[in-house]
């Protein structure tokens, strides 16, 4: 299996400093800051990265476990909200929300909420990210013919 690297770095001090992060791939290249992490300025940051990460991971996850099932789905769409809060003297990730709904012919309710619990617990992400609380939310949106 490939090794996949980013890589990042951050020039000043931390408030008035600026960072750059740079994906392996070449899909993103761009800059982060204090602001961009802390507040709302322009740029992106670590958490919004591993959101991305948790978000793409689960879906494949999902998509992986109903496949082998037996089932096709049509339209997997994940949502990562990572919490980033101030713990003690510094900060932490303090709770994740994930969310999916999915369009998938022919699989009922239950059915897919046990896909969706097994593709939570072992997407590579979700492993890694197992110190962290995870909120999770599945919707089917077709249902059983």
């Amino acid at each position: 299996m490939p090794i996949r690297k980013s890589e990042a770095e951050w020039n000043g001090n931390l408030l008035q400093g600026t960072g750059h992060m740079k994906l392996g791939s070449g899909a993103f290249d761009g800059p982060y800051s204090f602001r961009s992490r802390m507040e709302d300025g322009s740029g992106t940051n670590p958490e919004e990265l591993i959101a991305a990460a948790h978000a793409g991971c689960f879906s494949m996850a999902l998509s992986a476990g109903l496949s082998k099932g037996g089932f096709t789905p049509k339209r997997i769409h994940t949502v990562a909200n990572v919490h980033f809060d101030k713990v003690g003297e510094g900060f932490a990730i303090t709770g994740i929300d994930l969310s999916t709904e999915a369009d998938v012919p022919g699989i009922d309710s239950a059915k897919f909420q046990e896909f969706a619990e097994g593709a939570k617990k072992n997407c590579p992400v979700s492993r890694a990210l197992s110190a962290v609380p995870i909120n999770f939310k599945a919707v089917l949106v077709s249902a059983a013919s």
